[in-house]
């Protein structure tokens, strides 16, 4: 029979010392014990050449590795780790490269996170969508509120922009509260220091929107005199958002998560430093491992001291939106939206069945048909 792995040196010792009598068949005792010749002779070999000692299980553990990750290496990948334990393989190998350290494979700087336990379970979601980008910086800024965090002091809502691009993270801002003031006075500072986008993609709720009424609010009137137009999120379609909310993601398991926050300013300093790794050192999968810094460059239309004014054709028939949101036109009123009130619009002649365009300077927002009613762009 083989060898029991409980009677393994005993069965060894008890072969060798039978194999070593005068007179001893070592083929015959091959078959009794169970084993072939080649391994009866190895083991006599061993216990010649060692003695007792040399029956025992030997490591099969190679004598050298030289492929083995250098410790140093390990040290580095688990340094870097411990800074950012959000990252992944990819993204730890591509920033150690990025700061002159040699750096395995992503796969081996997985395993070493794997075998140092810096590893949690992950778990994957099919994804039904389909990506786009912008061709350029600045052609599409996204912009939306994180959830609430609590704080010692209340609540802090951040306030998100994101180039769709690059993905470089224009402001993240700590906000007391989701008001249009309060909005409108961040948007503007980001304007002044990154330029005017050529669209900005927000959901449908307020302030960016009200669904429930007009779908234009006074931020979006200002957007559009700016000339900066507006787009919204289908209706319970987030994905229409899809890298701002991703971001919204990376924002809190890399500098939200456990973080306790004493008040608004301690929530600010921590995404304000949060933001420069972002955008400087952390490697974007969706870019090639490139950073967001590597593909983003301010746009070159600056922010206006004043807010224009909207400008018509000499052919547009101009008329002021009254408190109620409507305009007089071929004697009757027609509606436009609160949002545009006091403001000038020019209605201008569609098709020749009588539909009529309103444009509020460059946009259009809404159609009048002289045989029915308006409806809103």
């Amino acid at each position: 029979m083989p060898w029991h792995e409980v009677s393994a040196m005993s069965l060894r010792t008890e072969f060798v010392t039978l194999a070593a009598a005068d007179g001893a068949n070592v083929r015959q005792l091959c078959g009794r014990f169970g084993i072939s010749p080649k391994t009866a002779y190895k083991w006599l070999a061993r216990h010649a050449a060692g003695g007792p000692a040399g029956l025992a299980d030997r490591s099969r553990r190679p004598h050298a590795t030289p492929a083995a990750t250098p410790p140093e290496v390990e040290r580095a990948v688990l340094a870097l780790r411990d800074q950012h334990p959000a990252w992944g393989g990819r993204k730890l190998r591509r920033r150690l490269l990025d700061l002159g350290h040699p750096a395995p494979a992503a796969s081996t700087i997985t395993a070493v996170l794997r075998r140092h336990d810096r590893l949690g379970p992950r778990a994957g979601q099919p994804r039904d969508w389909q990506r786009f980008e912008r061709p350029a910086p600045n052609r599409l800024w996204q912009m939306d509120f994180k959830g609430h965090v609590p704080t010692d002091a209340g609540r802090c809502h951040p306030l998100t922009v994101l180039d769709d691009h690059s993905r470089y993270a224009l402001a993240v801002v700590a906000c007391p509260d989701e008001r249009l003031a309060t909005v409108r006075g961040h948007r503007a500072a980001a304007f002044a220091r990154y330029g005017l986008p050529d669209r900005i993609l927000c959901d449908n709720g307020p302030p960016w929107g009200n669904p429930m009424a007009d779908p234009h609010t006074e931020l979006t009137v200002w957007l559009l005199r700016l000339g900066v137009r507006v787009s919204h999120g289908r209706a319970c379609h987030p994905q229409t958002q899809g890298k701002d909310e991703r971001f919204h993601r990376t924002l809190k398991a890399e500098a939200l998560q456990g973080q306790p926050f004493a008040d608004l300013a301690a929530c600010q300093r921590r995404f304000d430093a949060w933001r420069e790794v972002y955008n400087h050192h952390r490697p974007h999968e969706a870019l090639g491992l490139a950073v967001p810094a590597s593909r983003y460059a301010p746009s070159p239309r600056s922010l206006p001291g004043t807010l224009p004014e909207p400008e018509y054709p000499p052919t547009d028939h101009v008329r002021r939106v009254c408190a109620e949101g409507t305009i007089s036109f071929r004697g009757r009123a027609w509606r436009v939206g609160k949002a545009f009130r006091g403001q000038r619009v020019g209605v201008r002649a569609a098709d020749p069945a009588g539909t009529w365009a309103v444009f509020f300077g460059a946009h259009p927002i809404a159609s009048i048909d002289l045989g029915g009613h308006t409806s809103e762009v």
